[in-house]
């Protein structure tokens, strides 16, 4: 199977969940354990880094989608680090990327998760 998972604490208290190769209906579970494992010690800034991801489906997004649901009212967000095209394109057919600041760096994304946060 190629897929990898990892995730750290950045500075500031934000939760940092990294992905490799595949993430689709077979090993988005994983990626929604390690969000919600993250939640439920009180993350409330999460950053997913798909920069090394291949692919992507509907189960990802959701995935995603439920994790900023949960984190919202908390005053939270959820922030997306890809370079990839073919990947930030699954997120502008959707629509997603109005709901998911998606940035080329940690940085930047938490940046942005900043910024609608204190709007």
């Amino acid at each position: 199977m190629n897929f990898q998972i990892s995730d750290s604490e950045l500075e500031g208290g934000a939760q940092l969940v990294e992905l490799g190769g595949e993430v689709d209906l077979y090993t988005a579970p994983q990626l929604k354990e390690r969000l919600a494992a993250a939640i439920d010690a009180g993350k409330t800034t999460l950053v997913v880094d798909l920069t090394k991801v291949t692919f992507i489906d509907s189960t990802t997004l959701g995935v995603l989608v439920a994790a900023i649901k949960r984190v919202r009212p908390d005053g939270g967000g959820v922030g997306v680090v890809c370079t990839e095209p073919s990947i930030t394109r699954v997120f502008e057919i959707t629509g997603l990327d109005q709901m998911i600041p998606i940035r080329a760096s940690t940085d930047d994304a938490l940046a942005a998760l900043a910024a609608s946060q204190s709007d």
